[in-house]
Parts: structure tokens; C-alpha cells; sequence
């Protein structure tokens, strides 16, 4: 419609320079909380680490905005970005969608309706301890929403409320970009880096999720960071979790295996 998608753009060094990589990132807080602001220091830091443009979008939150807008925010700004219509001139090539929690599990949905839309496709994602599955509930199939569930900072019974603040009902619950992991179809999807911490009660979604993308014929890795809890990428640049992630993002960027 007519809703304008803000963006801030973070450069790697002083000035623009011309063919710089870039990163278009999502942001983490459950569909529900957080915005660019309060993501300033990360995408700041992650411009400067990996010397890419980064450009975070302000999407739409729910319960106010719930499941699909949020997400096709995020789709039109790719759209923009992949089809030269941003004030970025980027090469498409070169561009790589980068989010983490519910923003890893917006960028696994954006590359999933950028192939079944065909209109762009995006190269390369950074999914950084994504959701990808739609159940928090005693029934969930993944054993880290109980193992990890209660005593860390993100607890299952939080991650449930995020759900159904973000659904409209029940159906959208079913729907593959909401919930990635029911995906059908996961072939011709973008390289991918997955990220997950050991203490997480997503841990197991996303690395379940990688393994879904790797068996259908993607290039995919997967890497836990082992000690940390969700949310350990806000940490400061010192702090040895976040330094093993970089470690893996720019080998990952610049095409190597680690």
C-alpha cells in the first residue's frame, strides 16, 4: 500500500565507497518488540567487522501489525534492494540477508517467497539463532524447548506468547513463512550460515532447519556457538561468543568452509 518501510543505513568505514557489499538485516524481538534503534550498536558493529553496508529495516510489529505485514516489510524492502529500486546501487550478488531470532526467521521467509515469487533471489543468508517452527507448547518436537525452555533468558512460555501475538489465528501458524521449518519445499534456497547457542530453546529448530536446507541440495553450515544463550550477539565485540561469530561470518562471506 502506502506504508513507507524506514530504513537506516550503517557504512563500514567514513564515507561510501562505490561496490561495497551489503548486508540487509532484520531485526530479533519476537515480531513484537525492539526496533532499529535499539539495534544501532549491533548493525554498527557488524558493518564495521565484515566491512559490508548494513541495512537495517523498521518493520512492522505485531500485535498491532500481526503475521503476514511484518514480514512483507521486510520482503518489499529486499524486493527494493535486489531490483535496484533503494538509493543503494548495490550488485544483487552481493547482497546477503542477515537476521537474527525472529528476524533470522524473516530472512529464511523472504528468501522462500523471493524463489517462489521470482522476482530476485538472494545469494547468500545469515539465519543467527533462528525461529522456524510455530509451537513452544509441551508438544513441540524439538528436546531444547525443554531442556532449554525455563532457566535462560529466553524461555519457552515467552517464545509461545510471541507466536500468537504475531498469528492472526491458528491458520497462520501453518503457513511456511510463518513458520519456515513447514516449508514443503525447501530447494533453491540461498547459501546458508546458521548460527544457534547452546542453551537456546530454538537451538534445535535452527539446526533442524540447516539440515532441511542441506538435504535438499543447499550449501549450508552450521556452526553452535557452545556456552552461549540466546541473544549473545548484542554482547560486546570482546566478549568471545560474538568474536566466534564473526569468525564464521566473514569466512562465510567471502565464501570459505570453516
Amino acid at each position: 500500500g502506502d506504508h513507507q518501510i524506514p530504513v537506516r543505513i550503517f557504512l563500514p568505514g567514513e564515507k561510501m565507497e562505490d561496490d561495497l557489499p551489503a548486508l540487509l538485516f532484520f531485526h530479533g524481538g519476537g515480531w513484537v518488540t525492539e526496533s532499529i534503534d535499539n539495534y544501532e550498536r549491533i548493525c554498527a558493529r557488524l558493518a564495521s567487522a565484515t566491512n559490508h553496508i548494513v541495512v537495517s529495516v523498521e518493520y512492522r510489529l505485531a500485535p498491532e501489525y500481526p503475521f503476514p505485514t511484518g514480514f512483507y516489510d521486510c520482503y518489499m524492502a529486499a524486493k527494493a534492494m535486489f531490483t535496484n529500486r533503494f538509493i543503494l546501487n548495490t550488485d544483487p550478488d552481493k547482497i546477503t540477508l542477515i537476521g537474527d531470532s525472529a528476524g533470522g526467521n524473516l530472512a529464511a521467509a523472504v528468501s522462500l517467497m523471493a524463489r517462489d515469487q521470482g522476482e530476485f533471489l538472494p545469494k547468500r543468508q545469515i539465519l543467527i539463532y533462528p525461529a522456524t517452527y510455530n509451537d513452544y507448547t509441551e508438544k513441540s518436537p524439538f528436546p531444547s524447548v525443554k531442556e532449554n525452555g525455563t532457566d535462560y533468558l529466553l524461555t519457552a512460555g515467552k517464545m509461545q506468547d510471541y507466536i500468537d501475538l504475531y498469528a492472526k489465528n491458528e491458520e497462520d501458524k501453518q503457513n511456511p513463512y510463518f513458520a519456515p521449518y513447514l516449508a514443503k519445499d525447501v530447494s533453491h534456497q540461498p547459501d546458508t550460515l546458521i548460527l544457534t547457542s547452546e542453551f537456546d530453546p530454538l537451538r534445535d529448530e535452527g539446526e533442524a532447519y540447516g539440515k532441511r536446507l542441506k538435504e535438499a541440495g543447499n550449501h549450508v553450515q552450521i556452526h553452535r556457538i557452545e556456552g552461549a544463550l540466546h541473544g549473545y550477539f548484542a554482547l560486546g565485540i570482546k566478549h568471545l561468543y560474538v568474536q566466534e561469530s564473526f569468525t564464521y561470518i566473514n569466512a562465510f562471506l567471502k565464501g570459505e568452509a570453516l
